[in-house]
């Protein structure tokens, strides 16, 4: 994925003219580091599939837009009020609280934007459809939008395991399942794949939230943790950390079998899953 960063300033907007500061801020947020997890899932799941379809490429510059929308918002004071992504100011610290707002928002308008040229002229306009579907669903009120919600209401409420993982399922797991399915949808799987590949982002991503949950643990960093720091329950405080281990390797073993029932060559896509699953920073 070298060329993620030259992909994905193709689709975002030039900072000159009037609107100079918004699409710097922009800029800013989306191509400010950051491991291309969504659309390197979205690349693989196409080339599992032969990689013969529309062109993948406006979907996985789309989907990092709204993957960094996200976080963009979620830095912001009403929310966890961080003022560091990724080592450096976060967009709301640098530009201000209200343009930081701005940046989300048009981050998140130039993603369906960019889906919408992947419907012009298309050979395949069946599958972009479906596939912007699947990426409208997956990011809002029923997935990682509505994750969102349930994520400012946790410090507020206790919660039971299974509402910590349907609220995990929805703020992070969604995305993840978007970019394995837009990616088996655009190479033409059929739905019982696709249904497959959907379960296998849902385990993986309830696995990575839960080694975040692990970084982020106060006793192994002081300094870790704005969860912690806003008295968000997370899977270590309310489990501890080995049972958070334990939980995160059973998900990531999960998604590795539902993998293996997929008849195509899912090497590559089970190497990134295992990367993903054992990652320490």
């Amino acid at each position: 994925m070298d060329n993620m960063q030259n992909r994905l300033e193709k689709y975002l907007p030039p900072a000159e003219g009037e609107q100079k500061l918004l699409a710097d801020a922009m800029r800013y947020s989306v191509l400010n580091g950051g491991k291309r997890i969504r659309p390197r899932l979205l690349l693989l799941a196409f080339e599992m599939f032969g990689g013969t379809g529309p062109d993948p490429e406006p979907f996985m510059a789309a989907i990092e837009m709204l993957h960094a929308y996200s976080l963009v918002h979620d830095d912001l004071p009403a929310l966890d009020h961080d003022t560091q992504r990724r080592g450096q100011p976060s967009t709301w610290y640098r530009y201000g609280e209200c343009m930081g707002i701005l940046a989300g928002d048009g981050l998140l308008h130039q993603a369906f934007e960019t889906v919408a040229l992947a419907l012009n002229g298309s050979a395949y306009p069946e599958r972009v459809s479906r596939a912007f579907y699947v990426f409208a669903h997956k990011s809002g009120v029923s997935g990682m939008l509505g994750g969102q919600a349930l994520d400012t209401l946790r410090s507020e409420m206790s919660v039971t395991e299974r509402e910590l993982l349907d609220m995990y399922g929805m703020k992070t797991a969604a995305l993840l399942e978007a970019s394995l399915m837009i990616g088996a949808i655009l190479a033409g799987a059929d739905e019982q794949i696709i249904g497959i590949l959907e379960q296998v982002g849902r385990k993986t991503g309830l696995a990575f939230q839960i080694r975040d949950d692990i970084l982020d643990d106060p006793s192994a960093d002081e300094n870790a943790g704005s969860d912690r720091k806003n008295e968000k329950p997370t899977y270590v405080s309310l489990f501890g950390r080995d049972a958070a281990q334990r939980k995160a390797e059973q998900l990531s073993c999960e998604a590795a079998a539902l993998l293996n029932l997929i008849p195509a060559d899912s090497d590559a896509l089970a190497q990134m899953i295992r990367e993903m699953a054992d990652r320490s920073c």
